[in-house]
């Protein structure tokens, strides 16, 4: 809500109009558990006469109900939303307020404090200009508040208020809240916080959040609201270079394209020279459009439609730039990142990448190193769990414009989303390109796919044989290879068991290196491919993702999955190998089917009942397959190929 101002009733237009044309701030409250984020937050609503009467009602009833106070206002309970955050007395959601002063507007994330609501911490914290980090005076610097600190730095918050609170408890103790600051300060140090504000609060009495407290004769700082009011924020997104990632390419009509989008920092005129990214083209601007009416000039946070004076090629997710002074682009990075999801981060696992308006599929390497946000220490890791943070080379499908972080958080920051469930899994920032993209470049050859497939007689494609142990996958992929062979086709399988040997050799049986089996295997099927070859790949491929990465490797009608389905206990009376009894025994780990998830196909080219159905019949069905889609013949337009 707004607040109470007298021109509400006397001059409402004179009010708005005011209002308008404050500065936004947006800060975070973070810490460790009941350091008193919430509390902190609803005391000042409360002493700014920012709660609506039926509001604070419901705070009477709830805190006789539910309060932490013995019936006395529990401010807490103004922003702890979610039932289970009022039944234990904790902060679980990123809770966001808007409120405003006769001086300013301001939107405040109330982030969790436990640590495995990190991630909700990282969410909060991306767009916030100050940081309200809360310390308990009786327990002081806490693990909690090392990992909040270096988040804070990591997302390039500059302004950290440290909030020292519960004053009331330790007699508003000098000493106290003396050796706390100097304790914060020689961490702060060691993670590029420059601009700390140490404040002793007490929020549940009030003490420094308004007005200064007669309990504090020794603090002569500012109080928690004239701070918030009167912090200059840095608005140095309008001196940064222009740059305008293009959300909707504008087209009503044939008079008419324009490129809309939010201005990500920098300053844009009529005229100015500009350059659209990855493609590298140059035009001018005509005109800045907006619903009010032409602009001579717009600046960051303005969203607007920039028609050119030129008809060049840009599309949804490519950056409008300052011609003098354009973004970088590659398809390789070295990156920061923030896991967020229950599901670990699995390297050669394929991501969807979301950076501005641009979504591309990305993968990521091992870490270099994940780390210790408690001590700052670097650490061996093999991929990263949740809430932790490594260093991690990207490889992307595709080229994009990019700022690094630390320049541009607008231009140099992303999300990775899972594929097949669309969750969020993690948050990165780009530091830099790697220097081997700018090496590494697609040699272009006489003799391609096309030509080697038809010196063969045949098109090129991908069996890939999926299913349980035992299920019979290499049987069936045997038996189509030796009647395609004896057709004089031209073929190739690579199983499982036998790539294990060699390529294959250096991996195990963890989910990781699942991934990255499959990936090589994938990787090798290609080339394959690519030398006119019809590939039979027989592998369990247990995870959804790295059979839909196989698939995206190869061109249109170039796959066909083939699920061999046979049910777990059938495979199991099979068990030609003994793998199951081993897994039963607790002998062999991380086994399919067992301890080891199989995610089946959802739409299979072929499908494969093979309790029902013969070996020979299911050979029969896939060489079936392939005639009717035309892949064992060569058409008489061999451009078609």
């Amino acid at each position: 809500m707004a607040h109470k101002s007298d021109l509400i009733a006397t001059d409402i237009q004179g009010y708005l109009k005011a209002h308008e044309h404050k500065g936004l701030l947006r800060f975070i409250t973070c810490g460790s558990v009941d350091d008193g984020k919430s509390t902190l937050i609803g005391r000042l609503l409360y002493e700014s006469k920012l709660v609506f009467e039926d509001q604070l009602a419901a705070l009477e009833a709830d805190s006789k109900k539910v309060g932490t106070q013995g019936g006395e206002l529990d401010f807490a309970l103004l922003v702890d939303g979610l039932a289970a955050e009022r039944e234990q007395g904790i902060t679980i959601d990123v809770a966001y307020r808007f409120f405003s002063t006769d001086r300013r507007k301001f939107i405040v994330a109330d982030t969790p404090g436990h640590e495995q609501y990190t991630r909700n911490m990282v969410t909060g914290a991306s767009t916030a200009d100050v940081a309200v980090i809360l310390i308990d005076a009786r327990k002081g610097v806490l693990t909690q508040t090392r990992r909040h600190s270096y988040i804070v730095s990591l997302l390039g918050i500059k302004h950290v208020v440290l909030a020292i609170n519960k004053m009331d408890l330790v007699g508003f103790s000098k000493e106290i809240f003396d050796a706390i600051v100097q304790e914060y300060r020689d961490f702060s140090e060691q993670v590029g916080l420059e601009h700390v504000t140490a404040i002793p609060l007490s929020a549940l009495k009030g003490d420094n959040m308004l007005e200064r407290s007669a309990r504090t004769p020794w603090y002569d700082g500012p109080t928690l609201m004239s701070y918030l009011e009167t912090v200059e924020i840095e608005d140095d997104l309008q001196a940064k270079p222009f740059r305008l990632p293009v959300q909707w390419v504008n087209r009503p009509n044939q008079n008419f394209r324009g490129f809309a989008g939010t201005i990500a920092s920098g300053v844009v005129r009529v005229g100015d020279a500009i350059r659209a990214l990855p493609s590298g083209r140059q035009s001018r601007v005509a005109r800045i459009v907006t619903y009010d009416g032409d602009l001579d000039e717009a600046v960051a946070g303005q969203s607007v439609t920039l028609t050119l004076t030129d008809e060049i090629d840009v599309s949804r997710g490519d950056v409008l730039a300052a011609a003098e002074s354009p973004p970088a682009v590659a398809d390789q990075f070295q990156s920061t990142i923030v896991w967020m999801h229950e599901e670990p981060m699995l390297p050669g696992r394929p991501y969807l990448l979301k950076m501005e308006t641009r979504t591309v599929t990305g993968s990521i390497t091992a870490p270099k190193y994940k780390v210790n946000v408690n001590t700052l220490e670097h650490l061996a890791a093999k991929q990263l769990e949740l809430n932790e943070i490594g260093v991690c080379n990207i490889s992307l499908d595709r080229p994009v414009a990019f700022d690094p972080y630390v320049d541009n958080r607008e231009m140099g920051g992303f999300i990775l989303i899972d594929k097949l469930s669309n969750d969020t899994v993690g948050a990165g920032l780009l530091s830099f390109a790697l220097r081997r993209a700018e090496n590494i470049h697609w040699q272009a050859l006489d003799v391609n796919k096309q030509a080697r497939s038809a010196l063969k007689g045949q098109r090129a494609c991908v069996l890939w044989f999926t299913g349980l142990s035992g299920a019979g996958k290499s049987t069936v992929a045997n038996l189509v290879e030796k009647r395609l062979h004896a057709l004089g086709r031209h073929t190739y399988t690579l199983d499982g068991d036998n790539v294990r040997h060699g390529l294959n050799k250096d991996l195990g049986f963890t989910d990781a290196d699942r991934v990255e089996n499959i990936r090589r295997v994938a990787e090798v099927s290609k080339l394959m491919v690519d030398a006119g070859l019809i590939v039979l790949v027989s592998f369990i491929s247990p995870f959804r993702s790295e059979r839909r990465l196989a698939r995206e490797l190869m061109d249109e009608g170039e796959f066909f999955e083939v699920f061999v389905d046979t049910p777990l206990h059938e495979a199991e009376k099979r068990d030609p190998k003994g793998l199951y009894k081993k897994a039963r025994r607790g002998e062999l780990k991380n086994f399919t089917g067992i301890d080891s998830p199989y995610e089946p196909p959802e739409h299979p080219e072929i499908h494969l009942r093979t309790a029902l159905v013969s070996p020979e019949q299911a050979a029969e069905e896939i060489l079936s397959k392939l005639r009717d889609a035309g892949m064992l013949y060569v058409p008489d337009d061999l451009s078609g190929l």
